[in-house]
């Protein structure tokens, strides 16, 4: 089902579309092809963070859901070099460097529906050589599709010249009602991270998590007093694989998620920088760490780190990256 769900201050009509089965409803906005609710069937509340008002979208939330790009994460300085030409790009964090895209992102477009029924849609976008300082014309799709009880996230993308891709889903978690994520069980399978500098760029160290307080391998009881904030990249592999189960979240007496994605990298950011006073889906504002950012991903600022997995995209070939999101109705 499509239907409209409100016009931006420019004139841009917003549309939304539902895909339902037996076990899960998913709820798309065409603005930054964002996942604005998921209900699962038998749980009384939405398991990602949002909002039934469009202008929340253009304020707090922009990043809620929303397809993160065309190189999402930070890069660092807002610029990086490509085949011997340095590229200026947009520094909308604190006026120095890149963050999701620039001004031009995927998450600030309307997105075209290329096809949908009642449990898949596609989406896509066009990128103009330029926008946001990037080279190449892109052509950018994602596909949501309903299995059961998970929602598999599919991106594909390609470019006519040299360029960089990287597009993460950034969906905020919870597994119970959102005052707060402490309490929450959560394991990231990961051996490795990446340390970041005062402006939450990488420092270029590619470091163990063992002995240090970012080891989630075995699951971590989540506290909001004595859990790292966390805005990190967990190192998952060293270049894309096959999909593998990478994450995993659940609450004492509520549902599960399990992540698996072919990334090689996974953000987790734990939402302390603000707080959300708009309505919301959970009837309820959103307190600072109401719940967990998760982006699946490349790692942050590879363009200027060689040592990090390649994000460059080349004509003739063709990006891509899928996820699911695996949801139980068990306890743990």
């Amino acid at each position: 089902m499509i239907e409209r769900f409100g016009t931006l201050p420019d004139g841009r009509t917003v549309e939304r579309i539902t895909l339902r089965n037996d076990a899960l409803t998913v709820q798309i906005l065409t603005l930054g092809a964002l996942i604005q609710d998921v209900r699962l069937a038998g749980v009384d509340f939405s398991l990602t963070l949002g909002s039934p008002d469009l202008s929340a979208y253009t304020r707090i939330c922009t990043h809620f859901g929303a397809v993160m790009g065309p190189v999402a994460n930070r890069i660092g300085g807002a610029k990086a070099t490509l085949d011997g030409t340095e590229y200026q790009l947009d520094a909308n964090q604190d006026d120095r460097h890149t963050l999701h895209g620039g001004a031009a992102a995927t998450h600030t477009q309307v997105w075209e529906v290329v096809d949908q029924d009642d449990t898949e849609a596609t989406l896509a976008l066009s990128l103009p050589d330029g926008a946001g300082g990037f080279p190449g014309n892109r052509r950018i799709e994602v596909e949501y599709a309903l299995d059961g009880a998970t929602l598999r996230v599919t991106f594909r993308g390609a470019t006519d010249a040299p360029t960089w891709m990287n597009l993460a889903s950034h969906g905020y978690w919870t597994m119970q009602p959102p005052a707060g994520w402490g309490g929450q069980l959560l394991q990231v399978l990961a051996d490795r991270y990446l340390p970041t500098d005062g402006d939450d760029l990488p420092t270029g160290e590619i470091a163990e998590v063992a002995g240090t307080p970012y080891d989630f391998r075995e699951g971590v009881t989540l506290d909001l007093d004595t859990t790292p904030r966390l805005d990190h990249n967990f190192c998952l592999a060293d270049a894309p694989r096959a999909l593998t189960p990478a994450l995993r979240l659940s609450a004492p007496d509520g549902p599960s998620l399990e992540i698996a994605t072919t990334a090689p990298g996974m953000q987790v950011f734990d939402m302390h920088k603000f707080a959300v006073e708009e309505e919301t889906n959970h009837r309820q504002p959103y307190p600072r760490r109401a719940a967990m950012a998760f982006e699946p991903q490349h790692w942050p600022d590879a363009p200027n780190n060689p040592g990090f997995p390649s994000v460059e995209l080349r004509p003739g070939a063709v990006y891509s990256q899928t996820t699911e999101y695996r949801f139980d109705r068990a306890a743990r």
